[in-house]
């Protein structure tokens, strides 16, 4: 076989493959489109079909027992559109399987203060495991997003809401509700999925619960994985700014939802509902009313991003930088909840460090308490604790100061920006970012003056009013007031 034959037989394969990758191609562009059209129509039959004949609003919320700060924003939200249309029915979408209904409406009464009415109906999900971070051991932030997806799928064939309100970040499942399921979309985002802070974590190479040591001190894996947030980043803009309104928590969020999802002019900043009005009727006990004890409260699920391990590392060094008698009345007090078994896991691991650390007499672990003893803990407590960098908000910080403690946050996120005051003559609270700096501040609390004191909490709860139930309601019920006009015209 000569040269030339040889040249032509490749060129004749060449152009098969070619037709062949057209053929495919256009069958993509032309079915798949196809495809969705189809899906669609059969959701809107689905619709046309539904028994109840008024407004559905669908809240996705696969956690909604879980008993933290976004499950009050949920039922917060729900409380507030069943007080303005008592007509609508609520769907709430959730992979809590071995809750019954009523336990939840009563876990919530007994957690939030909140008392649902019964027209609330639960969806239950079985495909919850594939939003859990434990699901994919690598590309995290991309398996629970594809994951959430298909959840969503679970969910809109489960119900077809008209208004679709998602309190937990899933953005990828905007596009399938507003264009497979023809729904109306809002959001109320606690935390973004990916920011530029977690980018110039991954540029400077910084070692956190989210960049493990092994790709921070490569380079190469550190340039592939900033590589890949950069285009996660771009994706997830997109499907953002798919929702038709978009509500943030806090000024720190609303920086970087405006950077990444690009649509300002829809975002609107409403601060979580916090329960300041019964907290701040609590009397402000004297020292001698608590016994002399010295109770350091901390409120925050067991989740890897609270940085528990750093309340215990301050603790060991307060106890360096005291007197010992003063330490024997001191006891830190873990309020939590845990979402599932790795949170029990991580509370275990909490409670060994606490030992290690021979801390163990003088810290408490409480799980999962009723609001009534919750507020007996508030009200015997000095100092609140928080250590999460770059929480997104602080609804426990502001609990905290409507009780009468004072406050020492993280010096980052939400914290920083909307809550803590730190100048001379408006002070309401205190921050750090190091364990030396936390012990010092609060061996400082310590030793003030009780007048000092007190005049740091009433500062505290004077600035909780902006933060109050009330004023979350107000405001949300104003921002989605839009869907519901335009439902009824």
């Amino acid at each position: 076989m000569d040269f030339n034959s040889i040249m032509m037989h490749i060129m004749l394969s060449l152009n098969k493959l070619l037709v062949v990758a057209v053929c495919k191609l256009v069958c993509i562009l032309i079915l798949v489109p196809i495809g969705l059209i189809l899906w669609k129509r059969e959701y809107s039959k689905q619709r046309a079909k539904r028994l109840h004949k008024g407004t559905v609003v669908g809240f996705f919320h696969p956690y909604c027992n879980s008993g933290g700060g976004g499950e009050r924003v949920l039922w917060a939200a729900i409380n507030a559109i069943q007080t303005k249309y008592p007509d609508v029915l609520i769907v709430v979408y959730t992979g809590d399987l071995e809750a019954h209904p009523l336990q939840i409406l009563d876990k919530t009464e007994k957690v939030f203060n909140y008392k649902i009415k019964n027209n609330v109906t639960f969806i239950y999900l079985h495909r919850r495991k594939w939003v859990e971070a434990s699901m994919y051991p690598y590309f995290t932030l991309l398996g629970q997003s594809l994951g959430s997806i298909w959840l969503g799928i679970e969910a809109l064939n489960s119900c077809i809401p008209d208004i679709y309100i998602d309190t937990m970040g899933y953005a990828f499942t905007y596009p399938l509700f507003r264009y497979i399921g023809g729904c109306r979309i809002a959001t109320y985002t606690h935390y973004p999925t990916i920011s530029t802070d977690m980018m110039r974590h991954i540029y400077k190479r910084t070692i956190s619960h989210t960049n493990k040591r092994i790709i921070a001190r490569n380079p190469f894996l550190s340039a592939a994985k900033l590589a890949y947030y950069k285009l996660f980043g771009f994706i997830y803009g997109w499907v953002g700014s798919r929702a038709e309104i978009v509500m943030v928590n806090s000024s720190w969020t609303e920086e970087h939802i405006n950077s990444i999802w690009k649509c300002p002019m829809r975002t609107h900043k409403i601060f979580p509902p916090c329960d300041v009005k019964q907290l701040t009727l609590l009397p402000l006990l004297s020292d001698e009313e608590k016994c002399n004890s010295i109770r350091i409260v901390s409120i925050a699920q067991f989740r890897p991003e609270k940085n528990h391990p750093l309340m215990l590392r301050a603790m060991y060094e307060l106890r360096s930088i005291i007197k010992e008698d003063v330490w024997d009345r001191i006891r830190l007090v873990l309020i939590g909840s845990c979402r599932n078994f790795e949170d029990e896991v991580r509370m275990k691991d909490m409670q060994d460090l606490s030992k290690h650390f021979a801390l163990d007499e003088n810290v408490e672990f409480k799980l999962n308490v009723p609001y009534s003893e919750l507020l007996l803990e508030l009200q015997r407590a000095t100092i609140g604790l928080h250590t999460m960098w770059n929480e997104h908000f602080g609804i426990s910080i502001v609990e905290c100061m409507a009780a009468g403690l004072i406050v020492v946050a993280h010096d980052s996120g939400g914290p920083k920006a909307d809550i803590i005051e730190t100048q001379p003559g408006s002070q309401n609270g205190f921050l750090a970012t190091e364990p030396e700096e936390y012990a010092k501040i609060m061996a400082h609390i310590i030793r003030m003056d009780p007048e000092e004191r007190n005049a740091i909490k009433l500062v505290a709860r004077a600035s909780v009013n902006r933060f109050s139930g009330e004023v979350f309601e107000r405001e949300f019920l104003r921002t989605i007031e839009p869907f519901f006009r335009l439902k009824q015209e």
